[in-house]
């Protein structure tokens, strides 16, 4: 069921790719889009969803926002911009961590092909990361 989860937001993806093409609009647009598309395909996503900081049992600043979270089970970082850096990945499996879901995708629209711009971030119980393009 994961498997076919990631193929849908995959095509999702791309559709918005192909609508709204790459590089050269900002995340939050790609983001918006993406929702969109998810849901015209029937599944439920939220976007900007906020997750509290705790340190110590105490709330250590302001939320963080994640940009899509699909059907409570997968993490969406949306990224717009030509080239891809580590912090990226490790963003994602921070929010991965903080929010205890285990399966992430990156998402940078800014490629000129978006499939050569999706990683797959997982998070295991040991609190350990693997990355799958």
């Amino acid at each position: 069921m994961e498997e076919e989860l990631f193929e849908k937001i995959i095509d999702a993806s791309v559709e918005v790719h192909c609508n709204l093409g790459g590089p050269g609009l900002l995340e939050s647009v790609y983001e918006a889009a993406l929702c969109h598309e998810l849901s015209l395909k029937g599944i439920p996503s939220q976007k900007q969803l906020p997750v509290q900081v705790l340190y110590k049992g105490i709330v250590v600043r302001e939320p963080l926002y994640l940009d899509i979270v699909v059907d409570n089970k997968v993490v969406i970082e949306v990224k717009a911009t030509e080239r891809d850096y580590a912090f990226y990945q490790a963003q994602l499996f921070t929010y991965l961590r903080l929010t205890g879901i285990k399966l992430g995708l990156l998402i940078n629209f800014g490629k000129k092909d978006v499939r050569h711009g999706i990683s797959r971030i997982t998070c295991d119980p040991n609190r350990h990361y693997t990355q799958r393009d």
